[in-house]
């Protein structure tokens, strides 16, 4: 009798297997992975502030600073994976040696050996522009946060390619229902990043409870309609190249832009409650912070009590036609929801430039909450420990994401009170945020993601990046990282920016 032999699995479905039933790692592991960011930070302001490196930017700084602040991060989450505290020392020694060494630079001697260069037009409008923007809403750029900003957007560009490959360790990659891994702390940060920088109305107190409603409305449903639109045209994309995607993630049909795009909605008809609600008692950071732990505890409630954890996980998939098709990424909203506002109460404890206002303190005792809150939740036993589950973005996974956040915010705040920075120069260089990069990053970051999602669907079309060796998948990655790296500067020095 001849055995029949299965069918050739197709590579689609090895992609899409290389991806799923994946159960993450410690958050142990993941903090020490993610601290390189800061380490890369605190060695680029030490270059900066004490040689003034990157004052002259050129093609030599671009690399410097490419390699510190992306470079490094790869290197976390490929060859160095197991040993990040290796990587983060190899950073941060040489900048305790520039530390101990104090200003060996002066700022006039490099002046006078300078030759006079007259900044490129486009520069000085961007310069105009960016005051224009402060003055109108009445807060500084503060170098910590367009770092954090930058530097999350970094490591979300890189891992959305290096996932693909082998050289990216599987415990990183999303997990299928229940643990932690570094993407599901990723798409949790942008939303994060998003809320924190929403703020800044609040922080200016333009946030009246009637007049301009309806602009701020108008304004939202534009940003809605462009998030919307890249939305489809992602989703017709994938559908249209039988491109591999893991269903259990977001639905069949939902994804990460229709997510975002919902938020600014949201956002804009919360904000005139600020100013009714907000009193001495009850600070912005206060409100919005009992927004998002109103929001997390009713989802959590309805996950709980109410069979919508039974429905998400175990429902027939065309059950109840879209819903149930998509079920994961509409009922996951209302988790990254709190997150956003959670975002938002951080930008409103560090956003605002206030004599005696200590805002690492500050940061540090908002983290210290969400981190009591998550230990309350997921570590002590009883009727109400919970796992963390990005697929459903419940409680414990809001408290992580918020927790997270908020210490990366204090930490950068505290390498900026080390290494004190001044303001954008003259020709509009970035000059307090040290990082070039990281700044590009953080000005055009809806459009650089949307390129970065764009170079990770060309090179799984162009190569097999599961049979990739390690320095093949090196290269590609360095490449692809090197490219979107280079029009993010490329947008920034040009004084273009995208607004989606």
């Amino acid at each position: 009798m001849v055995k029949s032999t299965p069918p050739p699995t197709s590579y689609k479905t090895h992609k899409e297997l290389f991806v799923s039933g994946l159960a993450g790692g410690s958050i142990t592991e993941i903090n020490y992975v993610t601290a390189v960011a800061p380490a890369a930070y605190i060695l680029t302001s030490a270059l900066h502030s004490r040689l003034e490196f990157f004052a002259d930017y050129g093609h030599i700084q671009f690399l410097v600073d490419f390699g510190l602040n992306v470079g490094a991060i790869l290197l976390a989450t490929t060859t160095y994976a197991d040993r990040p505290l290796l990587l983060c020392a190899l950073l941060v020694g040489p900048a305790l040696l520039l530390l101990a060494q104090g200003q060996t630079v002066k700022k006039e001697g490099r002046q006078m050996k300078k030759t006079a260069r007259k900044p490129p037009k486009k520069q000085v409008e961007k310069a105009v522009e960016v005051k224009k923007e402060i003055a109108s809403v009445g807060l500084p750029k503060k170098a910590f946060v367009t770092t954090y900003r930058g530097a999350m957007m970094a490591i979300t560009c890189l891992a959305i390619l290096a996932v693909d490959f082998k050289v990216f360790p599987r415990r990183f990659a999303k997990v299928e229902t229940w643990g932690t891994s570094l993407m599901d702390l990723g798409v949790g940060s942008f939303v994060f990043s998003s809320g924190l920088v929403a703020a800044r109305p609040v922080v200016s107190g333009k946030a009246s409870p009637v007049s301009g409603l309806g602009k701020r409305l108008q304004s939202a449903l534009r940003s809605t309609l462009a998030l919307l639109v890249l939305g489809g045209v992602r989703l017709i994309l994938v559908k249209g190249v039988d491109y591999a995607e893991h269903v259990t993630e977001y639905g069949i049909h939902w994804n990460f832009f229709f997510t975002l795009a919902l938020l600014p909605l949201f956002s804009t008809l919360v904000l005139p409650l600020t100013t009714r609600l907000s009193s001495p008692a009850i600070s912005p950071s206060v409100f919005y912070t009992g927004l998002a732990l109103t929001i997390a505890t009713l989802d959590q409630l309805a996950l709980s009590k109410f069979g919508l954890l039974k429905f998400v996980l175990t429902a027939p998939r065309h059950s109840l036609g879209l819903i149930s098709e998509n079920k994961e990424g509409i009922f996951s909203f209302p988790g990254y929801l709190a997150i956003f506002f959670a975002g938002t109460a951080a930008g409103c404890s560090c956003l605002p430039s206030l004599p005696n206002h200590n805002t690492a303190l500050g940061l540090a005792k908002w983290a210290t909450f969400w981190i009591t809150a998550f230990y309350l939740t997921t570590t002590i036993s009883g009727p109400f420990r919970l796992e963390v589950s990005r697929r459903v973005a419940n409680a414990p996974y809001v408290f992580w994401v918020a927790a997270f956040n908020t210490a990366q915010l204090a930490g950068f705040t505290l390498v900026e009170k080390i290494f004190p920075q001044g303001g954008p120069s003259e020709s509009g260089d970035p000059e307090n945020s040290q990082s070039r990069v990281l700044t590009a990053f953080n000005d055009n970051g809806l459009a650089i993601f949307l390129l970065a999602n764009l170079g990770t669907g060309l090179v799984n079309l162009s190569f097999d990046t599961l049979g990739a060796g390690t320095g093949k998948a090196l290269g590609i990655l360095g490449v692809y990282a090197v490219v979107v790296s280079a029009v993010a500067v490329g947008l920034q020095m040009g004084g273009v920016r995208v607004k989606l």
